[in-house]
């Protein structure tokens, strides 16, 4: 006698903050999702950053929570905040592909032991001045599906913007956003899916498909923040073991580097000085002992 599989429940989840007109396009995006999530969950960090207005078209079931400020925080709120078995986090500026919710479930039901895996970006803006909503659909269109020549690789984190997770380990383990990380919180989703590689695998899996806008101005890190970041998280999670010390030195290493080499004639859509001279003072305080990610609260 055949037994049929047990239906996932499934929620999207978007933390959002200074960005109320392109969370607002986004929600407008997931409402043509070819099956529903069982519950969009939306954490903005200030009231001003929600419009409630785009949710009245929205044809699924969608809840709005108000946590404290910051990325991790606000995530954690909505992890609190469901019984769903797969959580989806986007960003707020990505763009699905119409079937990313139906992709991610039957991919959980077919391999249980996975228990992050991340999307294909068509297109990711945050590496140029960003694109266009409508530019964002375009690309989206153009690429199509991809049914045919899909792969699923292990990878070593979910990559924030796009990325599934499956909440039986993270209730059984107690894994949270870690909210030492503040406001963008640099390195976040590598630091949840590298406290969730010891319960299972995490995959990178090209039918799951998107855009990601890159939008510029989020309100969360203006470029001494974000410079600061670059340098004392990896610093603080290479001692908190979840990210290895060779990687740490890269990803400092390619930043300062970058950011020192482009302050000279900086892309408009970047601050380099800024960034640069929040590496500079992340660097100094780790050779005074003092480097802390908190710090940039007080900047």
């Amino acid at each position: 006698m055949n037994t049929l599989t047990p239906r996932l429940k499934i929620a999207i989840a978007i933390a959002t903050a200074g960005r109320r007109d392109v969370l607002s396009d986004t929600v407008g995006r997931l409402g043509g999702q070819t099956r529903m999530a069982d519950e969009l969950l939306i954490c903005p960090a200030r009231e001003r950053d929600f419009d409630p207005a785009c949710l009245a078209a929205y044809p699924g079931a969608a809840r709005v929570f108000h946590g404290p400020v910051g990325s991790s925080p606000q995530r954690n709120v909505l992890l609190e905040a469901t019984a769903a078995d797969v959580v989806i986090f986007f960003d707020d500026d990505f763009l699905p592909a119409d079937d990313y919710v139906a992709e991610v479930e039957m991919f959980f039901t077919a391999h249980p032991g996975v228990v992050v895996a991340t999307g294909e970006l068509v297109a990711d803006g945050i590496i140029g001045p960003g694109l266009a909503h409508d530019e964002g659909l375009r690309l989206l269109r153009e690429a199509g599906a991809n049914r045919v020549n899909f792969s699923i690789v292990t990878t070593h984190n979910g990559y924030g913007c796009n990325m599934a997770v499956r909440m039986a380990a993270i209730r059984r383990h107690r894994v949270r956003f870690d909210e030492h990380l503040p406001l963008y919180a640099w390195l976040e989703d590598l630091d949840f899916s590298r406290q969730l590689a010891a319960h299972g695998e995490i995959v990178r899996f090209s039918r799951l498909r998107g855009v990601h806008l890159g939008t510029k101005g989020s309100g969360r890190s203006p470029g001494l923040r974000l410079g600061y970041s670059q340098i004392a998280n990896p610093v603080y999670l290479a001692r908190k073991g979840t990210m290895a010390w060779p990687l740490a030195r890269r990803h400092m290493a390619r930043n300062l580097l970058a950011n020192a080499a482009r302050s000279l004639a900086p892309e408009p859509w970047v601050d380099r000085r800024g960034r640069l001279r929040g590496n500079l003072l992340a660097i100094r305080d780790w050779a005074r002992g003092r480097v802390d990610p908190r710090r940039i609260l007080d900047f």
